[in-house]
């Protein structure tokens, strides 16, 4: 059973042709979780207004790197040491949209489009309880179908049946009875990305959608109770400070108990593949938005993305967010035969390994940073947690 629905070089993306050299490579049967607020109260160490938030972005030397400690040790005290891993598959690369910098945008006719088979996810996610990824994140283009939409739910229903992995989906914008239908089937958390706060730019970029449907969509996933995640990308052509403050800040306002970020990387292939990030003379800016981030949304779990490492490589990007805020590790599951056609942006790492290989690296990256796995789901830190009953 099938699963889903229905140029220019990489040195262009630094603009003066320019890349940065100093920095890159639980047991529950079929059941989600209900989450409930937490009140916390600040302690001095948070970011919670427009000003203060853009302080943080200007520093610059010491500054900077006494904004990086701050956050790293604001981590520290709500977050621990212990790094929990959340293992992506992408499933599909099958996607309606036209995203202007994506390279699996429908109008990019050189990539080959696959789904995975249903057994095949599920021997991977056998696989991942080996490898310490407490959580399974089903990726993959946005192409909504009836028949699609129930053989995801299905699957959901088998992962939590057959295995102690959560289940975090992220396949785009859904009408709101479909999310109900997925929570339903077991699904814990939802990642969708608003990508940008500015409606306007949101649009220029994202013609098959606007930002206040991505926001529906967050504020339905909430209504359900699911466990919300979303983020933005860092440097988007256009992008201000104060926009970048904007997107930190909205994350706040948005409670996610799941934050990613990323620089922004367009595929060559796209109509944006020659275009400059808008930090592309201080490419450090990446890292102060994150650290930023931590401050501003203390009790959120952050993933060190993938993209920091195609962009930062000694040391490797990753290794550096871990150290500046982030808690969470994703590494990518995928089988490898799949994965060099699900390349959202160029010069992606680790597409010729495999998911162990690819699980033996990261623990050895942790142990080198001095910290550790968590081997549990890592379920939200702002609302405790309870099985659904029934």
């Amino acid at each position: 059973m099938a699963l889903g629905g229905g140029p220019g070089g990489k040195a262009s993306w630094w603009g003066a042709g320019q890349r940065p050299a100093t920095s890159p490579c639980w047991p529950a049967p079929c059941r989600p979780v209900i989450l409930r607020p937490v009140a916390r109260q600040g302690d001095g160490m948070e970011l919670q207004a427009v000003d203060e938030v853009l302080t943080a972005l200007r520093a610059r030397g010491p500054e900077r790197a006494a904004l990086f400690a701050r956050a790293d040790a604001l981590r520290r005290e709500r977050m621990g040491e212990a790094v929990h891993l959340r293992g992506i598959v992408e499933f599909s690369n099958i996607c309606a949209n036209d995203c202007l910098y994506c390279g699996i945008r429908v109008s990019n006719r050189a990539i080959n489009r696959y789904r995975m088979e249903a057994d095949e996810v599920m021997e991977v996610a056998r696989r991942m309880e080996g490898w310490r990824q407490g959580t399974i994140v089903l990726q993959s283009g946005e192409a909504s179908s009836p028949a699609g939409d129930r053989r995801l739910g299905e699957l959901v229903r088998r992962i939590k049946a057959e295995t102690s992995l959560a289940v975090t989906l992220s396949v785009g914008n859904r009408p709101h009875e479909v999310y109900a239908y997925w929570r339903e089937c077991g699904m814990d958390r939802y990642l969708l990305r608003f990508e940008t706060s500015d409606p306007a730019l949101f649009a220029r970029i994202h013609p098959d959608c606007s930002l206040a449907e991505r926001l529906d969509c967050l504020h339905a996933l909430r209504a359900l109770g699911v466990q919300v995640g979303s983020g933005f990308m860092i440097g988007v052509p256009g992008e201000t400070p104060e926009v970048l403050a904007r997107n930190i800040l909205l994350c706040r306002e948005l409670d996610l108990d799941m934050i990613g970020i990323g620089p922004f990387i367009p595929h060559p292939e796209t109509p944006l593949g020659g275009a400059s990030n808008a930090y592309a003379d201080d490419p450090d800016m990446h890292f102060v938005a994150l650290a930023a981030l931590r401050l501003a949304n203390p009790d959120a779990h952050i993933p060190a993305t993938t993209a920091f490492d195609a962009v930062f490589t000694n040391p490797p990007g990753r290794d550096l967010a871990l150290q500046r805020g982030a808690n969470v590790f994703m590494p990518n599951s995928t089988p490898g035969k799949y994965r060099r056609d699900y390349m959202l942006y160029p010069d992606k790492p680790c597409v010729d390994e495999t998911g162990g290989q690819c699980a033996l690296c990261i623990v050895g990256r942790l142990e080198m940073l001095g910290r550790s796995v968590d081997d549990g789901p890592g379920h939200s830190r702002k609302r405790p947690v309870e099985a659904l009953a029934g």
